[in-house]
């Protein structure tokens, strides 16, 4: 089974495959030319590829034979070959692109990987195969410890470990760190058996806020966790729009009805399925980048 990243850049997605032979992501050309020229028609940005491929075929230019073919996921939900380039294609198509956005869109495609989010998702993506998952107990706060201690170790001297300051964000104060010895060992033992009682026990984490950084992206994974021990389900975080999801999160802390409709609605029973998960772990990521 292909293994599928789905990078964001200002809110388009870029497609990915590894290739497990070569060791490296193959990424979808008409994803990145639709990025840089910030394109939404797909007809025009196929049609500029194609008036572009056919202007380097004729200078007889080393892009077009780096160019290779893979299928892709459209939103059909059919595959289609489509065009695909390595890293080192992506930054000599970006090259023949010109204007500034082509610019910005290669320092973003070039820096993204060395940030501590990039690193962390790199380890994200290892976990399925990993066996750490199938050997945590869901619902725990020692599984939600060792997630993000997985996730985010050797990037913050903190993975793992609860935070022992107060913080707040956007305005909004998270539960008092003194309270923690009764407060979250109240959050552990709240029924998780239902969608409705595994929904409240996500947003009651998401308040206390555990850990100083790296808690949304380290609970989706423990509130999926919970869905597949007791629902044998998981969200499908790709159905579930980034502003609609933020703005519920908001609204859960004293009305959590907005968050259980948004996932319910995107609850899949493809819990074993590899490219959910990495496709989970991508929007996950996503969720936390700057609006």
């Amino acid at each position: 089974m292909q293994k599928i990243s789905i990078r964001f850049y200002n809110d388009r997605e870029v497609r990915a495959v590894w290739d497990d032979a070569a060791s490296k992501w193959w990424f979808s050309v008409l994803d990145i030319v639709a990025a840089i020229n910030r394109e939404p028609d797909y007809a025009k940005t196929r049609n500029y590829w194609k008036f572009l491929k056919a202007k380097l075929k004729q200078a007889k230019d080393e892009l077009v034979s780096a160019t290779t073919q893979l299928r892709l996921k459209a939103a059909d939900g059919k595959r289609y070959l489509s065009d695909v380039l390595d890293a080192d294609g992506v930054i000599a198509l970006a090259k023949k692109i010109p204007n500034e956005r082509a610019t910005a869109f290669l320092d973003w495609f070039l820096y993204s990987d060395n940030t501590v989010d990039g690193q962390s998702k790199k380890k994200a993506y290892t976990l399925f195969e990993s066996g750490l998952l199938k050997n945590l107990e869901p619902g725990t706060v020692k599984c939600l410890q060792q997630i993000h201690a997985y996730l985010f170790g050797g990037l913050y001297d903190f993975a793992g470990h609860i935070r022992t300051k107060n913080i707040s964000k956007g305005g909004f104060t998270f539960a008092n760190a003194l309270h923690f010895p009764t407060t979250l060992p109240a959050i552990e033992h709240m029924p998780e058996m239902t969608f409705g009682e595994i929904i409240d026990k996500y947003v009651e984490m998401n308040v206390a806020h555990p850990f100083m950084e790296g808690n949304g992206r380290s609970t989706r994974i423990w509130l999926d966790l919970m869905l597949k021990r007791s629902l044998k389900k998981c969200i499908d975080w790709s159905r579930v729009d980034k502003r609609a999801y933020l703005e519920a999160m908001r609204e859960s802390v004293s009305d959590s009805a907005k968050l259980k409709e948004l996932l319910a609605a995107a609850l899949t029973d493809k819990i074993d399925d590899r490219e959910m998960f990495m496709k989970g772990i991508d929007y996950s990521y996503y969720y936390e980048e700057p609006e």
